[in-house]
């Protein structure tokens, strides 16, 4: 069965999406911890990180820095987090952060709550950033 990020990238399920190549997809995340928390995929279902091709781990991984970039460009923060969990989901996914403080990417703290409109607002502002 696919994984929800699959399908995602499928489409049958909706999201607030931010950049997308032909391996790569970039979307907000919708429990963030922080504004502008966005996960970085790949495209090919892969449960575990290092169990991708090294051609995949390095598109991956350009990819996720210029989502870093219009991040940081549009939510003010002292830097973008990144860490790879990867237990609650078995696809590969990279979660992007922003933060002033380590205690920021603490999953065990409460997420936020946007409404709908909102993350598009976000989305679209992150969106206004990449180059």
């Amino acid at each position: 069965m696919a994984s929800i990020f699959t399908r995602i990238v499928n489409g049958e399920i909706p999201c607030n999406k931010i950049a997308e190549t032909a391996t790569c997809f970039a979307f907000l995340d919708i429990n963030p911890l922080a504004t502008g928390h966005v996960l970085v995929i790949p495209k090919r279902e892969v449960d575990y990180i290092f169990d991708l091709e090294d051609h995949e781990l390095a598109e991956l991984m350009s990819f996720t820095k210029v989502i870093a970039a219009a991040l940081k460009a549009t939510v003010p923060c002292k830097r973008i987090g990144m860490t790879v969990i990867g237990l609650e989901v078995p696809h590969t996914h990279i979660h992007l952060i922003p933060i002033n403080q380590v205690d920021d990417m603490n999953f065990g703290k409460p997420k936020l709550k946007f409404t709908a409109e909102e993350l598009e607002l976000i989305a679209i502002k992150i969106r206004s950033n990449l180059k």
